[in-house]
């Protein structure tokens, strides 16, 4: 899927930025997601999508074709969130609150039907990945949030498909452990 029609993709890649706007328009909303969902901090996953764009300006005629533009985006973001995990390691972990698990509960059970918010999003996916390692989060997100298939996750982590299997496997076996634990 072309994300940036490729004429955009071609210009950019040529020097000529004029368009360059229509790029931040498409990829920025995406990056944003998947850093929201990496991270569980709206703050954080804003400011690692505005890192993502300034990386994208400066190297975008680096990109190998305007298809690869998509995978490429997202190989920048995900780097982006291991950088931050990598520079905020000390900080305490989330400790969520008896209504941040009623918030997941509600929402799991399906008796909450309202939409949520990014707050609310970032609640839920943070708690739920808290104990996660920065890779797990990333193949976790990846696969059961943004649904890309194993292969589009290889070539945007550089992990092998083994690698992919086994930290998925782990991550949905941890997720599973804490819904259960919570929400009995």
């Amino acid at each position: 899927m072309i994300l940036v029609e490729r004429s955009i993709i071609e210009e950019c890649r040529k020097g000529d930025f004029r368009n360059f706007r229509q790029v931040v328009a498409a990829a920025g909303p995406i990056a944003f997601s998947i850093a929201l969902r990496m991270t569980g901090d709206e703050a954080t996953a804003s400011d690692i999508a505005q890192e993502t764009m300034v990386t994208v300006w400066e190297k975008i005629e680096k990109i190998s074709s305007p298809e690869a533009f998509k995978t490429w985006l997202c190989r920048i973001t995900v780097n982006k969130c291991y950088d931050y995990f990598r520079k905020n390691r000390s900080n305490p972990e989330f400790n969520p609150d008896e209504k941040s698990w009623r918030l997941i509960s509600d929402t799991v059970s399906g008796t909450d039907h309202r939409e949520l918010d990014n707050t609310g999003i970032s609640i839920i996916v943070r708690q739920l990945t808290a104990n996660l390692s920065p890779k797990q989060k990333a193949v976790f997100v990846l696969s059961d949030l943004d649904e890309l298939t194993r292969e589009e996750i290889s070539e945007i982590t550089g992990m092998s498909m083994k690698n992919i299997k086994a930290s998925l496997y782990h991550a949905r076996k941890k997720i599973g452990e804490m819904l259960e634990k919570y929400l009995k």
